[in-house]
């Protein structure tokens, strides 16, 4: 169900990445069997976005790869798949793999990928989505997987990626919000609860499900400098109505007392789904606060942004990607954040001394 050895990315294997189409795994021995990363093993720049219509123009792509990412995460909806037909799921696929926005990023840079609900199948589906089986198979698949990856051992598509330099490291938690979620509760006092979720007060629902839960808390256990978490939906920001964790408060709860109670530091979220990009900021009382990069979409857009009391800076209306800039070259290891629009303007920005991740 998890592996508990670290999983070491040496700078000779992410050169290789370079040259396969798309990597979501990059499985390498034991390290404690193993040499240490060497000079360029670690990514100083991770790239990210989500919500992408296969056969659109994608420019927001050629942005993100002339800014040279050591790393690129999609973050879901990386396809609008939306049907039970798998053999449509899979054209879908095969529209995106012939987009040359998209050949131009994975066949120059190492690639992750998790999935949202476009791509997993229905609008808003979980564990009921009859066709999760083949849909896992396809995505995997399609983003090359190695046959023998810890993410095709068990149920869902999550998984977890460790790079190292120098003693120095990172660790990319990809999360499954899809295969083995609860049902939502849909919104009933209209006055109190907007748009198309409420808050549920269910102790027994769940969006990761036991085993998926196990895993992530032996994943926050391993040791770690700065630790990405990728969710393909919201984490840090005020509830809004739509999709996200705050629909699941109690699950929302867990995670933070699971950082604070692992002693994880160097948390931050990265997320998609909502068709703007914005930076949230959430209190974790007896921990530090947790960061979240909403960065949605590369074609996709919204009519209007809700609000959001933990939103730092403005939101980002128009097409963007997210990126995280990493200084491991400081004692106190110094992290960048932000969000660039189809304009190539950086729209908002900011920086974290790993000290204040603690």
């Amino acid at each position: 169900m998890f592996r508990q050895s670290l999983i070491l990315v040496a700078a000779t294997l992410l050169t290789s990445c370079v040259s396969q189409s798309r990597v979501t795994s990059i499985d390498t021995p034991d390290p404690d069997t193993s040499e240490a990363g060497s000079f360029g093993s670690i990514p100083r720049r991770i790239a990210f976005g989500s919500c992408m219509v296969e056969d659109a123009p994608k420019p927001v792509l050629d942005l993100a790869t002339a800014s040279d990412p050591d790393l690129f995460i999609f973050l879901g909806d990386n396809i609008y798949g939306d049907t039970n037909d798998m053999s449509v799921l899979q054209a879908k696929y095969d529209v995106l793999d012939a987009s040359p926005e998209f050949q131009r990023l994975v066949t120059s840079t190492p690639i992750l990928a998790t999935w949202d609900d476009h791509d997993y199948g229905a609008n808003d589906a979980g564990k009921e989505y009859p066709q999760k089986k083949e849909s896992r198979e396809i995505f995997l698949d399609f983003w090359k997987v190695p046959a023998d990856s810890d993410r095709r051992q068990h149920a869902g598509i999550y998984g977890a990626q460790m790079f190292e330099e120098e003693g120095r490291r990172l660790q990319v938690i990809l999360l499954d919000t899809r295969y083995f979620r609860d049902a939502l509760m849909r919104t009933q006092q209209s006055d109190v609860y907007k748009h198309d979720y409420m808050p549920s007060d269910d102790e027994t629902a769940t969006i990761l499900g036991d085993q998926q839960w196990t895993w992530l808390e032996a994943q926050l256990n391993t040791p770690a400098d700065v630790r990405i978490i990728a969710s393909s939906i919201q984490f840090s920001h005020e509830y809004n109505g739509w999709e996200s964790w705050t629909t699941m408060p109690l699950e929302r709860d867990k995670l933070m007392n699971l950082i604070k109670d692992t002693g994880a530091g160097g948390v931050v979220f990265i997320s998609g789904d909502v068709h703007w990009g914005e930076l949230s900021l959430q209190e974790n009382k007896g921990s530090y606060p947790l960061w979240d990069i909403t960065s949605s979409g590369i074609t996709e857009t919204w009519e209007y942004i809700d609000s959001n009391e933990n939103r730092v800076g403005e939101a980002v209306a128009e097409n963007n990607y997210g990126y995280i800039d990493i200084d491991w070259a400081l004692d106190d290891i110094e992290l960048t954040f932000g969000l660039v629009d189809k304009e190539n303007t950086i729209r908002v920005e900011r920086t974290v001394r790993l000290s204040e991740l603690q």
